[in-house]
């Protein structure tokens, strides 16, 4: 044996979106790239808006001595205050540069977080259909993730969550707009979970935190509104980053923000800048932070998701497919015609089609499209959509 046990058993049942990607690779090694329809990965395919090129090359040209070097563990201080004062706005609610640490991506924040939270045995609770990592995120940390269905149309089941918040209720994690589903949690619906909280803490004899995961919160769309988390709910924290908005993923760039509200803000502040070391981070990429700290409430021209978006609702409804349409993020999560999902995955992929089956985000009987790819992907694989949903009529 050379890896771990829970390694190997893990690697069994990693990731689906990474399975489909290196099938679809060899796919496009067999067939030619432009014969495949690749909608396994959500990686951004517009380019970073202008203004990004333009800083980046100012900040190299205007590094100096010591620029590259170590800085406080939870980031410049002056990016840490344009952060918060973009937060300010955002989240209408007053936030310091005290309460942002700036992080290796919204992974490296939501990590940075349960580090600091977890306890051995604590549970961590999630809306499904959820992105798959999450599981391994918590275990990483000691803590057990609990995963709860939403609605048919993916809204929160507030009955289902109250039920499963026990006393070893640690956390809850919320990812709006969603990965898979697209769906945006309202106001109403996030202030009655903050309620819900708030009681259940009081029940208990704990603080359960709100942890929400918001690297599509930019990317709305029909003039939808992402509802201020830090005003739904005290004991609230922010995990985001710059990949998606400003289509920079691979620079591994975010942030995490404490709601300045929350009870125990300053110990919980002072553990998270703790973990954000000792995990291995150490801190954010220097340059990255320097660049970003110019670019707060920049996005891509998100009229060009919506424009994909739409092009690709049209085209599989017209093919008879059912699904609940997006108001954020750039996925499409349309149900499977038959139960199996997975087997209706590989209907697919014999029509050169790549998706990734909802089992692989706790939601099956369905699959996601991530459509933040080139209008001819779109175009072309319609005909391979209705001749594989033709196969189960």
């Amino acid at each position: 044996m050379t890896v771990a046990k829970k390694i190997e058993a893990f690697m069994e049942k990693s990731s689906w979106i990474r399975k489909m990607f290196e099938e679809g690779a060899r796919l496009k090694a067999e067939h030619g790239a432009e014969n495949v329809f690749d909608f396994s990965l959500g990686n951004p395919n517009l380019p970073p808006p202008d203004k990004f090129n333009e800083v980046l090359r100012d900040t190299v040209d205007s590094c100096g001595l010591g620029d590259h070097c170590y800085m406080p563990q939870t980031g410049y201080p002056q990016v840490c205050h344009s952060v918060a004062e973009y937060l300010t706005e955002e989240q209408e609610v007053a936030v310091s540069n005290k309460d942002v640490i700036m992080t290796c991506g919204a992974a490296g924040a939501l990590n940075v977080m349960l580090k600091a939270l977890l306890d051995p045995g604590d549970e961590v609770i999630t809306p499904t259909p959820c992105f798959v990592e999450y599981m391994f995120y918590v275990d990483n940390h000691g803590g057990v993730l609990k995963m709860v269905p939403t609605h048919p149309d993916f809204t929160l089941d507030l009955a289902a969550l109250e039920t499963a918040i026990t006393p070893k209720t640690k956390a809850l994690i919320i990812n709006s707009p969603n990965n898979p589903t697209g769906q945006i949690y309202s106001e109403e619906s996030l202030k009655a979970l903050g309620d819900l909280l708030t009681s259940k803490g009081r029940e208990f004899g704990r603080t359960i935190y709100l942890l929400s995961d918001e690297p599509y919160r930019k990317i709305i769309y029909d003039g939808a509104k992402v509802p201020s988390i830090f005003k739904c709910y005290a004991d609230s924290v922010i995990g985001t980053s710059y990949s998606k908005d400003i289509s920079i993923p691979g620079e591994r760039i975010g942030f995490a923000a404490v709601n300045p509200a929350a009870a125990h803000k300053d110990i919980l502040m002072a553990g998270m800048t703790l973990t954000n070391r000792i995990l291995g981070y150490v801190n954010a990429p220097a340059l990255m932070q320097r660049v970003v700290a110019c670019m707060q409430g920049l996005s891509v021209d998100i009229g060009e998701y919506k424009r994909k978006r739409d092009m690709l609702c049209d085209g599989l409804a017209e093919c008879g497919y059912e699904f609940t349409k997006p108001t954020g993020a750039f996925y499409l999560f349309p149900r499977t015609p038959i139960e199996d999902d997975v087997k209706f995955v590989k209907a697919l992929q014999e029509e050169l089609i790549l998706v990734v089956p909802g089992s692989g985000f706790a939601g099956p009987g369905h699959f996601r499209i991530a459509f933040c790819c080139d209008d001819n992907t779109i175009v072309n694989a319609m005909p391979g959509f209705k001749r594989a949903i033709e196969k189960f009529k």
